[in-house]
């Protein structure tokens, strides 16, 4: 017995030792670049590993502020992922709660058919075509109605309906003269507060990341989101900066722009998590254990 119990504590202490290395090795580049944008350029490329600021300087976020493409991003990717958000949470929770109702009409069928799209997408050019024909091309609306349902989401919002939400409640709320209209908003809605945080989570974050559709639905720079101003100044290194003493020389400068933006890119999410973290792991899990 005593030799079990030395098994297993060695076997906590290897699983502890290589959770703390995985730790390790996904935080250590966003803490590079958090103090590789408060440091200056210079230091920067003269200490390749960095934990802490060097030369502690606001320069890189002076040069970003005044940049007024990235703060259109920022106010653009606000903007798609608020908006997309809401309609995202509204469509989801609606259908969801739609297919939890045995009168449904052709329900198996209809889940099929929404089964089957996870499987089988019609492509870029045909997607792109009908976003052309609905006469929504290089307007916001391209990048929040072909998004407004993700299958999955809407399978764990309904699986999550149906364990937490019985019948019975239906039926009581019919009995009580209540109608589908009342009882959804009166009782569905405030018993799935964990669920629509949690989907509200991963559409939030999606809109938030997504630059792809984006650059292909628009044209207009004014309506680019910030992570295809981010995609810009990353990769085809679009900044233009005036350099000065502390900053080094261009390139190191745009190098310091390109840490500062990652952090600003970032920093929604990162505020915002804490927040709804219970909601997502219960939300989650109760979601998982019914398909």
């Amino acid at each position: 017995m005593a030799s079990i119990n030395k098994r297993n504590d060695f076997f906590q202490i290897i699983i502890k030792i290589i959770f703390i290395l995985l730790a390790v090795m996904f935080l250590f580049p966003f803490v590079y670049v958090f103090s590789a944008s408060f440091s200056s350029p210079v230091a920067v490329a003269a200490n390749p590993i960095l934990i802490f600021p060097k030369e502690f300087t606001l320069a890189i976020y002076k040069i970003i502020f005044k940049y007024s493409s990235i703060w259109t991003g920022y106010v653009n990717s606000i903007f798609y992922t608020l908006v997309g958000t809401l309609i995202n949470i509204t469509f989801t929770i609606t259908a969801a709660y739609a297919l939890t109702r045995p009168e449904l009409i052709g329900r198996r069928a209809i889940i099929f058919f929404i089964v089957l799209t996870m499987f089988i997408n019609a492509g870029m050019i045909p997607n792109y075509l009908l976003v052309r024909d609905l006469g929504i091309l290089n307007t916001r609306w391209a990048l929040l109605l072909p998004v407004a349902v993700s299958q999955w989401n809407l399978f764990i919002t309904r699986s999550y309906l149906e364990i937490n939400i019985p019948n019975d409640l239906h039926d009581a709320a019919e009995v009580d003269g209540a109608g589908e209209f009342r009882y959804f908003f009166s009782v569905v809605l405030p018993l799935s507060t964990s669920i629509i945080a949690v989907i509200g989570l991963f559409y939030g974050s999606g809109h938030w990341n997504s630059f792809f559709n984006a650059l292909i639905y628009l044209k207009d720079r004014n309506l680019y989101p910030l992570q295809l101003v981010l995609r810009e100044i990353l990769i085809q290194n679009r900044v233009q900066v005036e350099t000065s003493s502390d900053l080094g020389d261009t390139s190191l400068a745009k190098l310091g722009v390109k840490y500062g933006v990652i952090v600003l890119s970032v920093a929604p999410l990162l505020i915002i998590f804490p927040f709804v973290q219970k909601y997502f792991v219960r939300g989650v899990m109760i979601g998982s254990l019914k398909g």
